[in-house]
């Protein structure tokens, strides 16, 4: 099972950026995914959650700017970023809790490769 995430780029302060992360391999089934980010200097922190049953979930400094979707069809969630922020650059990384094929109802924490996001003022 992999998890690859795609979209990161450099913008404009107010600017737009859609990252996703798309589930590969045996995969029986995905609970919840999740979007964090990682500043230089600062702990990784969480961005947003969705739910396998598209209950969603914020972290304060994004409210209302973010926000989280997935594609259950395509094993894939995203992440739409509006009116970007300086305070937004980070390294953005994607998590699932996934159930591998044949392991009944466990699910793995799986991690994506961080997509870097850089908003210039």
């Amino acid at each position: 099972v992999q998890l690859q995430a795609s979209g990161g780029g450099s913008v404009q302060a107010g600017g737009s950026l859609r990252l996703s992360c798309a589930a590969s391999g045996g995969i029986e089934s995905i609970r919840a995914m999740y979007w964090f980010r990682q500043a230089p200097g600062k702990e990784r922190e969480l961005v947003a959650k969705i739910t396998s049953g598209g209950v969603m979930n914020y972290a304060d400094s994004v409210k209302g700017r973010f926000t989280i979707s997935r594609d259950n069809a395509k094993n894939t969630a995203y992440l739409q970023m509006n009116s970007l922020r300086p305070e937004d650059t980070a390294v953005y990384y994607c998590n699932a809790e996934i159930t591998p094929e044949g392991w009944g109802t466990a699910a793995l924490g799986y991690w994506g490769q961080g997509t870097l996001v850089t908003v210039s003022s």
